[in-house]
């Protein structure tokens, strides 16, 4: 198994980041539904607070995997793909990749201008509430969340797809 990523196939690095932050991804989503739910309290400062680390080290994951891909090369997609099926496949890669970041940054921001700290491990960040603006912010986390599911849903689709009709275990390449 090789550390870093070939013309063939994904190294130990980028298998990485896509597991971590598939697990966290998988345990953010339901909290975050999970959360809604709760009547303000202990529990629900709890699982916010969580909620907020775990979405805090997806945004970091996500910059540090981004990085490591331009010194990376990313493997190639296969030849008997026809090109619509690499261009839907390179965008809903850079679609996860902002989906992510809006979601950090709104839900963030949600919380900030809440008038609430931020703890984003390097520094606690406390700005002027404006819980107009916060609201907005909260809209576009919700919204921000169910496209993350559809473009998750998408990928997950691709490679049944591709598993099923083409006989082909694109799986493998990042396991």
């Amino acid at each position: 198994m090789k550390i870093f990523n070939t013309i063939s196939e994904y190294g130990v690095i980028s298998k990485s980041f896509h597991w971590i932050t598939a697990i966290l991804l998988f345990l953010q989503i339901p909290a975050g539904f999970y959360l809604v739910g709760l009547d303000f309290g202990e529990d629900r400062i709890t699982v916010e607070n969580y909620h907020v680390i775990g979405g805090i080290l997806i945004f970091y994951i996500t910059i540090l995997r981004l990085i490591y891909k331009i010194f990376n090369p990313t493997p190639s997609l296969n030849s008997s793909l026809f090109p619509g099926q690499k261009l839907i496949a390179k965008l809903n890669h850079i679609f996860l990749y902002l989906t992510i970041f809006t979601i950090t940054i709104s839900g963030a921001l949600k919380k900030l201008l809440g008038g609430e700290k931020l703890d984003i491990f390097i520094n606690k960040i406390k700005i002027q509430s404006n819980f107009e603006l916060a609201e907005i912010f909260y809209e576009v986390h919700i919204y921000a969340n169910y496209t993350l599911i559809a473009l998750i849903s998408l990928h997950i689709f691709a490679v049944i797809i591709h598993k099923i009709i083409f006989k082909e275990n694109i799986l493998r390449k990042i396991t």
